[in-house]
């Protein structure tokens, strides 16, 4: 309806033109291609998010049983306490400082501050020559 008859019309190819032309790939070499091409996006997938996140879940797991009472810990909300006492297989008591205690439970806490050293500047400042005043002549 659309398409003129002299489109719809085959056009014959003269010679080895024909012959010259790309061949559209059979059926099984593009089935080939497409599930070679994701398998490499399943792999990329693995590599990229997978594989990395069960590392943070299993460091994150050790670090949670190695906790003990006494560790600075910090929680999901940003909490910065230190462990009171453990209750149970699953959940903590956190001293927030001033009499303030809360009970967490053991998955929630996000990491363990290791105790702050203070900071050695007296080391530093020895390190450091006193710079001696320049003694300029004025004219």
């Amino acid at each position: 309806m659309l398409i003129s008859k002299a489109y719809a019309q085959s056009v014959e190819i003269v010679g080895d033109v024909a012959a010259d032309a790309p061949q559209a790939p059979d059926a099984v070499a593009a089935f080939a291609w497409n599930m070679g091409l994701v398998l490499v996006l399943v792999v990329l997938f693995y590599v990229l998010l997978i594989a990395p996140q069960q590392r943070r879940f299993k460091e994150h797991g050790k670090m949670l049983a190695e906790l003990k009472k006494g560790d600075k810990v910090v929680t999901g909300g940003g909490l910065v306490g230190v462990i009171d006492k453990m209750v149970g297989d699953d959940e903590v008591v956190v001293d927030l400082g001033n009499g303030t205690k809360v009970t967490a439970m053991l998955s929630t806490l996000q990491g363990k501050n290791a105790p702050l050293k203070p900071a050695n500047d007296e080391k530093a400042a020895k390190d450091k020559k006193p710079s001696k005043p320049s003694k300029k002549k004025s004219v």
